[in-house]
């Protein structure tokens, strides 16, 4: 499973800024990557699975430029098609758990207010 190219040059230029950022900010570059490698590596979880929590959460959050980058780290770290699939299913529902959970609670604390007021 390749990226296309557009896919690819998106997340080239957020290694480039990122290569950028270091030459202007090293040492903060440097915690950062450090941070992450940090939370990236085998433990409890393996690396796959932070990689697809990753994919997870960047689908979840909108993030393109995250959804693409941990695509890749995922496949690098041998998830596989379904894998990264069903890991978009549970972004879903969970964004979908997140809209219901809204309305079951705000709109309807909010209705019952509009009520009380009437």
């Amino acid at each position: 499973m390749k990226m296309n190219q557009n896919m690819d040059a998106k997340v080239d230029a957020y290694k480039e800024g990122m290569a950028q950022m270091g030459n202007e900010l090293p040492r903060v570059t440097e915690a950062y990557h450090a941070f992450t490698g940090e939370c990236f590596a085998d433990g409890a979880l393996n690396a796959k699975q932070k990689q697809l929590i990753a994919l997870g959460i960047g689908l979840f959050a909108n993030n393109e430029i995250c959804t693409l980058y941990h695509v890749e780290e995922a496949i690098s770290s041998g998830a596989s098609d379904q894998e990264i699939m069903e890991t978009a299913a549970v972004a879903a529902a969970l964004g979908g758990g997140h809209a219901m959970s809204q309305g079951v609670t705000r709109l309807r604390q909010a209705l019952h207010g509009k009520k009380q007021i009437q």
